[in-house]
């Protein structure tokens, strides 16, 4: 698949090599796997010299072994001796750029932590001695997002406050998943919020299945859910490493909110657990769950409910672990009929974030979001305001608008209303085919 989107990150990343010219530039590409981290550091690099190490799981004298060969390969400089050490690559290569401006790409850099730790110290104090002095456009891309956390913001760790940039990259956008869609001649709203609500706008997951002709819905599950499909054990494959030895228990509140167990109260009285250690990690450290309140809740309010950030990962949860007696027996038939039953009311809440999303973009909205009172009262799919017009727009979002009562919505808003008086309403019934007008042809 050709590359696509990632404008600005590029230019961002232009902009740094530039400065490298004077004085060295570390830059930090985090994100979860197959979101297209180190596809993006090739791309920005392709134009001019630089060198990609990766980091595999073995003993660093033989990460060195292959490094310098790399060296050896992309630099006509003498190595002496037998380097056996990280520290003295590194040393090696600040020597290179002093004289020679190029980009040093180290990917799954979170690897050293099981290799060598003090890998990173050792780094810290070479990069601050040398940076200044250096040309060096250093890269460090990770996928373990705990602890590509802990090396670069945990003001503990040693790398703490030295990267010039951070950048957490997000899966595609709902008009770059429309725009590879519609290179593979798929141009249909329908079709795009699948792809959307299924693969979440992970790069990877929409090559895999343009590759292999696994589009739309139906020949997407098929692809998806059947014997050595690579998703079935990818949510396994993401997260064990993420959580460790407590995965049993982070996988279990993960797939209570992917079956819309999303309030506390509801996890902790199935679970039987104080889960507030586990949200908070799942939220802050592993960036995997958000909570969301009321459009219009006070700061300290504690009306809100959680959601899986994740698309694919929601999608893995609800169908694919929740059933995992059946994909260890092979009984895949088994779960596409648990599919069909339950997609439309599963992706009835994906499909509320999908037109948030196309909302977000339009720019034409400061603030986005769903609205409720207690007991799950009066809810409302969509709100969105513009302070600076006074206008709001309340919206019920179904897959099928027809089933959409706009009486009954203009009652349920009468609260919410309330608090906007002076603005102009737009009470709108909103479904699929009605996100062609958000996207851009």
């Amino acid at each position: 698949m050709k590359f696509y989107n990632r404008e600005s990150e590029l230019a961002e990343l232009a902009k740094l090599y530039d400065q490298a010219d004077s004085t060295g530039r570390m830059t930090v590409l985090t994100g979860r796997r197959r979101v297209g981290k180190t596809l993006l550091a090739l791309e920005s690099a392709k134009n001019h010299k630089y060198l990609y190490l990766f980091v595999s799981k073995k003993a660093e004298a033989l990460l060195c072994q292959e490094y310098v060969e790399e060296i050896r390969r992309h630099f006509s400089i003498p190595v002496i001796g037998d380097i056996r050490h990280f520290r003295d690559i590194f040393k090696l290569l600040i020597e290179v750029s002093r004289t020679e401006r190029f980009t040093l790409i180290i990917d799954e850099f979170q690897e050293f932590f099981s290799i060598n730790p003090a890998v990173y110290s050792e780094l810290q104090g070479i990069w601050d001695l040398n940076k200044a002095t250096s040309k060096l456009n250093l890269i460090f891309i990770g996928s373990v997002h705990s602890l590509m956390y802990r090396i670069f913001q945990d003001a503990k760790e040693p790398l703490f406050g030295r990267a010039d940039r951070i950048m957490f990259l997000k899966p595609f956008s709902i008009q770059s998943i429309y725009t590879v869609l519609n290179d593979h001649g798929h141009k249909d709203m329908q079709t795009l919020f699948d792809a959307y609500a299924v693969t979440g706008g992970l790069p990877k997951y929409l090559e895999l299945l343009a590759e292999n002709n696994a589009i739309p819905r139906q020949q997407m599950m098929d692809f998806m859910i059947r014997q050595y499909s690579p998703f079935l054990t990818e949510g396994k494959n993401l997260l064990i490493e993420e959580f460790g030895r407590d995965h049993g228990t982070y996988f279990s509140i993960l797939e209570l909110i992917a079956a819309g167990k999303t309030a506390r109260s509801e996890i902790e009285s199935i679970l039987e657990i104080h889960s507030g250690a586990y949200l908070a990690k799942l939220e802050g450290e592993y960036a995997l769950i958000d909570r969301y309140k009321p459009i219009n809740a006070k700061p300290g309010s504690r009306l809100q409910k959680y959601y899986i950030r994740d698309n694919f990962l929601n999608f893995w949860f609800r169908f694919i672990y929740r059933n995992l007696s059946a994909v260890e027996t092979g009984n895949f038939a088994y779960i596409r009929e648990i599919v069909e039953r339950d997609y439309s009311t599963w992706s009835g809440r994906i499909l509320e974030r999908f037109f948030h999303e196309l909302y977000a973009a339009s720019g034409k909205y400061n603030r986005i979001g769903s609205y409720w009172e207690r007991g799950n009262k009066n809810e409302i799919d969509l709100v969105a305001i513009n302070d600076i017009n006074k206008e709001i727009v309340v919206a019920e979002i179904k897959t099928n608008k027809s089933r959409i009562n706009l009486a009954e919505l203009e009652k349920k808003a009468k609260n919410i209303c309330a608090d906007y008086q002076d603005y102009k309403l737009n009470i709108q019934a909103l479904g699929i085919e009605d996100a062609a007008l958000l996207i851009v042809p």
